[in-house]
């Protein structure tokens, strides 16, 4: 099980600004922080969230009981004047992620716009930042994960006590077809559907986990990579375990990962003539990546994922959510990351 700090202590309380907080980890965490007695100072753009959908009276209301402030975290002067308003804080943790993964997404938000956060919270006597970052940074292959490297490597050389948690497969990354199945379509799988595993978490046991590095010294000045309880999953697990659930079979429809390669040779070269499709080059990039990587620790001597070696946090699993989908509960927003 997730530990959990003793929210009554007042030597345990933290002043704690949070980046990210409209994203689904970021709200867990503010939630959190809250539940645990912190005073929490959350900094949003104007129009946040998936699709920028919420308006400011929306952020408030969604991280009610905290301190909501908007502004630009791509400007550094509007991060200190908006954000650390010359005031001092604890700690900062940082859920900040592009929306798209593309290259100039990622370097704006993965690197850039964390290092303009990091600049602000060391003059405001922040002693301690929390990163979310990710699992699959340990195999670097794509502008976001070079990114993500990047800020890791200015955070540790910084000074700065730090705590770089890397989250294996969230509930949510894994969801989007439920809905799909339940209305009778296929379960889609790349190539056999055994290519690739993880151990997903999710995202009150991730949040959990977060807030614990706060207080947990054997938590600071490190690399942390975290998954869920159980085995590893393989999407064709996956779609198995939907047929038990809905108590009928479930069809899985396997998509060859070479339609993936030719899309992105075809891409890949007419972003040379045309370079709009950078974008859309990239995107089909990373889909190849989630379909033929394991969101699991990697052995850096073989080079292979080790399920075993993955630390697991929580007592929720992704199937347990998926019940929860079947059942009724709202689905997340998955944004441009999703595959299927």
């Amino acid at each position: 099980m997730a530990t959990t700090a003793a929210s009554g202590c007042p030597s345990q309380r933290r002043r704690v600004l949070v980046l990210g907080a409209t994203g689904t980890i970021g709200q867990a965490t503010v939630r959190e922080l809250l539940r645990r007695g912190h005073s929490v100072v959350c900094f949003v753009r104007p129009q946040a969230g998936v699709g920028r959908v919420l308006a400011p009276h929306d952020s408030v209301r969604l991280l009610a009981g905290a301190d909501v402030r908007f502004g630009d975290v791509t400007d550094p002067l509007s991060v200190a004047r908006d954000g650390f308003c010359g005031e001092r804080f604890d700690a900062m943790i940082s859920c900040l992620a592009s929306r798209t993964g593309t290259a100039n997404d990622a370097r704006a938000i993965d690197n850039l716009a964390n290092c303009n956060a990091l600049a602000a919270a060391r003059n405001s006597g922040v002693e301690h930042v929390v990163l979310l970052s990710a699992i699959c940074v340990q195999k670097p292959l794509l502008a976001f994960q070079h990114a993500k490297l990047a800020f890791e490597k200015v955070l540790r050389e910084s000074g700065s006590k730090y705590s770089i948690v890397r989250p294996t497969a969230f509930f949510k990354s894994l969801s989007g077809q439920v809905e799909r199945v339940k209305r009778g379509k296929p379960f889609l799988v790349f190539g056999d559907g055994m290519l690739t595993a993880c151990k997903p978490i999710s995202d009150a046991y991730l949040a959990n986990y977060l807030v614990d590095c706060l207080h947990d010294e054997s938590r600071w000045n490190r690399v942390l990579p975290i998954g869920g309880p159980g085995e590893a999953i393989t999407p064709r697990r996956q779609g198995e375990y939907l047929s038990s659930l809905l108590g009928r079979e479930v069809r899985i429809r396997h998509v060859p990962v070479r339609m993936l390669d030719a899309i992105i040779a075809t891409l890949g070269a007419a972003e040379r003539v045309l370079p709009r499709l950078a974008e859309k080059a990239e995107l089909a990039r990373i889909g190849r990546y989630y379909a033929t990587e394991s969101m699991l620790l990697m052995n850096m001597e073989t080079g292979c994922y080790d399920a075993a070696a993955t630390p697991e946090t929580g007592s929720e699993t992704l199937f347990d959510f998926y019940a929860s989908l079947l059942s009724g509960a709202a689905a997340p927003k998955r944004g441009e990351h999703a595959v299927f």
